[in-house]
């Protein structure tokens, strides 16, 4: 006749080892699974379909009281034993009512555990206990290791104090699998829920926190896997909006420290509510100091100034660490110049006179690099009202103060921009406003001379205000990061012959020559390239003096642009930021975008714009270099800010 089959389901090892010994050992059973916890015991019933599962209550995971249904849809033919360390008539109960045939406590002797089991296949008819083995007893416990009668009724004495003690508590108190369900509850834990303290046993603890299970869960993680050895939280009671209780979990671990199960307590602390959010409010402020420290320094200096305490904030800063720091005078956090002028004992000076003091400045770190510093000074003082040093807090502002620093910088350069363009416009649209009502007006007394020469003057003026709007909107897309380029076949010589034309129709004839080395084609974008140009070109004029030159050749990876006029060239403060936006020299410098728009068309071509100062081999000179075809990245032209 076979062997009944057998799956053993416990978190312990030793109790597994245990169990299997002995029943391999009593030759009446084939153990074929093994398991951890109720997710694996699901697993191992669906696979083997024992004839018996014995299964532990508490496990990690998943308990065997909320496996136990699942098993029994899945192998609905397995007999399952609950074999538990808890010895509660409502827990055995339960475990009934959920279809296991069998509720056996870990304290029966295990050398009458196969008979039970054999007992319950119905292969082995039921005899009741000797005498005297009915007793608790240790798991694994010998026969030769029984303890007398006299030593056995003190331990059962201990163990019902302990019982009374639990029972009678008025503090709520419950003992929980390692996955959150009720094995083991007081009264007073059971006044509170409003219900019987049978009513708890196998209830979920999470669905008496009125929806804050994830609280429960949370501590029970913290205890089996972090090894916590203590975890609290707090919840409110169901169907109460008033009452609100604390829990305090706490393991109980094996001689290895494996969580066994859990012990709660549970007190409700409605009336402390107030105080308690008092307390809290305290402890979120200081919360939120703990976070922030990092971003400040936060140290004490005795009366003289000398260094007594040093945060993590201050080591990140400062770049000194505790050790190399502390004892030394802050003088050192100053630059030479302030320690000169005994800047920071004039600091303390005035805390000491004021209370605190507080100020902005530059401030040296270990590696000698300064940083701008936002600096609180505090005196402190005893409770006898001695002064006992100084609270210095100070935090790095550097990044601000850059922010600050550009944003002045980019609100001067607007201001500039404002100003410059209002004197840009200024003049033509008094050329143009003037030239027309004198033609309108005076038409039939003005001779050819005067009229072409005022018509001319308008067109002038006319093209200037063209430029400066194609500059202005050119600068916003470059500003906007969306200035795209759109590339087409373009012939050297018509593009400069035609920039050529446009500057001088603006410039009352101006003396241009060209000189085209050789004419080639490329790919650019015709009307940015123009546009360079003619910014050269009108740079030319403007600042330079005639004739203007210029110059087109091909080169071995595209084509140069060499401008020349025969001036004395740019001023040399100028020259390191020449191609910057809002450069300008002399009062009329003009906006400042012509030169930094050149640089931006050209490199958006992937090529570039240099300039080259008056020497004795030649003028000066922009040189425009592009490639034969853009770059392919270049196409969409990024401010350079």
């Amino acid at each position: 006749m076979p062997k009944p089959t057998l799956v053993l389901v416990d978190d312990s090892d030793e109790v597994r080892a245990l169990v299997r010994t002995r029943l391999q050992l009593s030759g009446q059973f084939e153990i074929v699974g093994e398991g951890r916890d109720g997710a694996e015991a699901i697993g191992l019933a669906y696979r083997h379909e024992p004839d018996l599962l014995l299964m532990d209550t508490s496990m990690p995971t998943m308990d065997g009281l909320e496996a136990l249904p699942a098993v029994l849809t899945l192998a609905p033919d397995t007999k399952v034993v609950i074999f538990t360390g808890f010895e509660e008539r409502g827990l055995a109960d339960a475990a009934r009512e959920l279809g296991a045939v069998d509720f056996i406590e870990k304290s029966i002797r295990i050398d009458e555990l196969a008979d039970r089991l054999l007992t319950l296949l119905g292969t082995r008819p039921a005899t009741p206990p000797p005498p005297g083995r009915n007793r608790l007893r240790v798991v694994g416990q010998s026969d030769g290791e029984e303890s007398d009668s006299v030593e056995q009724t003190v331990l059962d004495e201990h163990l019902e104090r302990f019982r009374e003690v639990f029972e009678r508590a008025a503090i709520g108190m419950a003992t929980l699998t390692l996955n959150g369900s009720v094995v083991r509850a007081n009264a007073a834990l059971a006044e509170l829920m409003r219900c019987q303290p049978v009513d708890l046993v196998g209830v979920d603890y999470g669905q008496l926190t009125g929806g804050q299970g994830d609280a429960l869960d949370a501590g029970l993680e913290a205890i089996s896997l972090r090894g916590e050895s203590m975890v609290t939280f707090e919840h409110r009671l169901p169907d109460a909006i008033d009452q609100t209780v604390r829990v305090t979990l706490a393991p109980i671990r094996d001689s290895k420290g494996q969580a066994l199960y859990v012990f709660a307590q549970v007190q409700d602390i409605s009336a402390q509510l107030q105080a308690e959010d008092d307390l809290r409010r305290n402890e979120e402020l200081f919360r939120m100091l703990v976070t922030a420290v990092r971003d400040y320094a936060i140290y004490m200096l005795d009366p003289q100034g000398n260094v007594a305490s040093w945060n993590i904030g201050a080591q990140r800063i400062k770049g000194y660490s505790a050790e190399e720091v502390i004892g030394q005078n802050f003088r050192l956090f100053y630059p030479d110049q302030e320690q000169d002028a005994r800047h920071p004992e004039h600091n303390l000076a005035l805390a000491l006179q004021n209370g605190a003091f507080a100020e902005e400045g530059w401030r040296v770190r270990k590696d000698g690099s300064q940083f701008w510093a936002s600096v609180v000074i505090t005196a402190v003082y005893g409770e006898d009202g001695e002064h006992i040093g100084f609270a210095k807090v100070t935090r790095d502002q550097t990044e601000q103060r850059l922010y600050a620093d550009q944003h002045q910088t980019a609100t001067e350069q607007q201001t500039h921009l404002l100003a410059v363009t209002a004197h840009e416009l200024r003049t033509p649209t008094a050329v143009i406003e003037g030239s027309a009502s004198l033609l309108q007006e005076q038409w039939q007394r003005l001779s050819q001379a005067d009229r072409t020469q005022l018509l001319s003057g308008i067109s002038t003026s006319a093209h200037r205000l063209q430029r400066l709007v194609t500059d202005l909107a050119t600068a916003s897309r470059l500003q906007n990061d969306a200035l795209v380029l759109r590339p087409e076949e373009v012939t050297l010589g018509a593009l400069l012959t035609a920039s050529i034309e446009r500057t001088r129709a603006a410039n009352n004839g101006a003396q241009i020559q060209l000189e085209l080395i050789e004419d080639v084609s490329f790919v650019a974008d015709a009307g940015r390239l123009a546009q360079a140009v003619d910014n050269l070109l009108d740079n030319a004029i403007r600042h330079g003096r005639a004739p203007v030159t210029v110059a087109g050749r091909p080169t071995v990876s595209g084509v140069e642009i060499r401008i020349c006029d025969t001036g004395p060239g740019v001023p040399r403060d100028l020259v390191p930021q020449l191609f910057d936006r809002f450069a300008v020299a002399g009062r009329t410098g003009g906006t400042g975008l012509g030169l930094y728009l050149v640089r931006e068309i050209a490199r958006g071509h992937g090529g570039e714009v240099t300039y080259e100062a008056p020497s004795a081999q030649g003028p000066s000179a922009f040189v425009l270099r592009v490639p034969f075809e853009p770059i392919e990245a270049s196409l969409r032209i990024a401010a350079v800010r």
